[in-house]
């Protein structure tokens, strides 16, 4: 049997590095707010770590029109499940303490020195890795670079002598994400900016920085990895981001149609060769040491010579369950053939604000759900209680 737990913080948590790591108080209220998520994509039969009255209660109207076969499960009771496999959104020292304090086996558990490990295969200096690739293959159509910036680097960064680097170029932490951890340098760096990098090497030794592109469009390629050496593709991901790059949600549409979308930008062929070129290289970096989801965060970008637009294929590998995957397994297991839509997360600075709008996409967008699946309309994944700030819905046009 398997347990899901929506851990939303994993990464920062990751950066933390601490067994007694707290999230901030708007990431508990995420977790907390959509800690029902899982039951959307966890396998039948497993358990899900959801402790509301208010998610049994949308669970059951939910079961009304969708096959939903999970149990939840509150903290308390996971002594009575001690000998569950764990499978959060993603694993860090805090989580790991939090399950061995409320009774699961820790034989079930990654040890701490499994962690470490894990920790490092999560570094954002992974996607060097795949920039040296790329570079070599000298492939169309493709662009980006990166650096990891250490004490040897900073002072050339500073002085802005890293000549890739001209033009403005963005910061980021080895852990975050979402949006977290990010520092942008349109004319150069800031005095705040320095401190962030001071304080960075400080505590990580290092941070990245990548010139910043012309974006158009943000997709990614999801995997999974069986831990024998394989990760094959499971599909690809159509997504938003605001301007500080923080996920807004995703299009719920399919392979073929995403492959035709990518079509007005790129040939086919040249994205058939980076999904391979990138499958290779993740069964090398990951295939033996990690079983699970992973996620590779590509964009489609503008280019100023040659072709007219581009791929950037390794802004962010996302070693975790992502939003993409799940939105995935929405569009398979519960849209209607031949319907599009979106898949989002949306926050609101009080509960009143999110009460009016999900009851305005209500009304204006009824929902109609045929043989389980959603012919058109809007549809909450997690209820919405009177402490709700966060809300994960699916809305499907006609």
């Amino acid at each position: 049997m398997k347990l899901y737990v929506f851990n939303p913080d994993t990464d920062m948590a990751l950066a933390d590095n601490q067994e007694n790591y707290l999230p901030a108080a708007p990431i508990r209220r995420m977790a907390e707010d959509l800690a029902l998520l899982p039951s959307w994509y966890a396998q039948p039969g497993s358990l899900v770590l959801a402790p509301s009255a208010y998610n049994t209660d949308f669970l059951q109207q939910m079961r009304q029109l969708f096959s939903l076969p999970v149990q939840l499960v509150v903290e308390q009771e996971l002594p009575n499940y001690a000998d569950v496999q764990v499978m959060p959104w993603g694993w860090n020292p805090a989580l790991r303490r939090r399950m061995l304090k409320g009774g699961i086996l820790e034989r079930r558990l990654p040890s701490m020195a499994e962690l470490e490990a894990f920790r490092r295969y999560s570094s954002r200096t992974q996607t060097s890795f795949f920039y040296l690739i790329f570079k070599n293959m000298q492939l169309e159509h493709t662009c980006g670079c990166n650096f990891v910036i250490d004490e040897e680097h900073m002072q050339l960064l500073v002085e802005g002598k890293l000549k890739e680097l001209e033009g403005g170029y963005l910061l980021k932490a080895g852990w975050s994400g979402s949006g977290k951890g990010l520092r942008w340098c349109r004319q150069g760096m800031s005095k705040a900016t320095e401190d962030w990098c001071r304080k960075e090497l400080e505590q990580h030794g290092y941070f990245m920085a990548e010139p910043i592109c012309d974006k158009v469009e943000d997709f990614a390629m999801e995997f999974y990895s069986d831990g024998q050496g394989k990760v094959p593709f499971t599909g690809y991901s159509r997504f938003m981001t605001d301007s500080k790059g923080a996920y807004k949600g995703n299009v719920l549409a399919s392979d073929e149609e995403v492959e035709r979308w990518i079509q007005h930008y790129v040939p086919l062929q040249v994205v058939i060769r980076i999904r391979e070129t990138v499958q290779q290289g993740l069964e090398l970096l990951y295939g033996n040491c990690y079983t699970g989801p992973l996620g590779v965060d590509m964009m489609i970008c503008r280019q100023k010579e040659g072709h007219p637009y581009a791929i950037h294929p390794f802004v962010e590998i996302n070693l975790r369950m992502t939003m993409g995957i799940v939105s995935h397994r929405l569009y398979a297991d519960f849209v209607a053939p031949g319907k599009e839509g979106i898949f989002s997360i949306d926050s609101f600075p009080n509960n009143e604000a999110l009460q009016e709008r999900h009851k305005l996409d209500s009304r204006d967008y009824p929902l109609v759900v045929e043989n389980g699946r959603i012919v058109s309309g809007y549809c909450p994944l997690v209820p919405i209680t009177p402490r709700s700030r966060y809300r994960a819905y699916v809305k499907i046009g006609e």
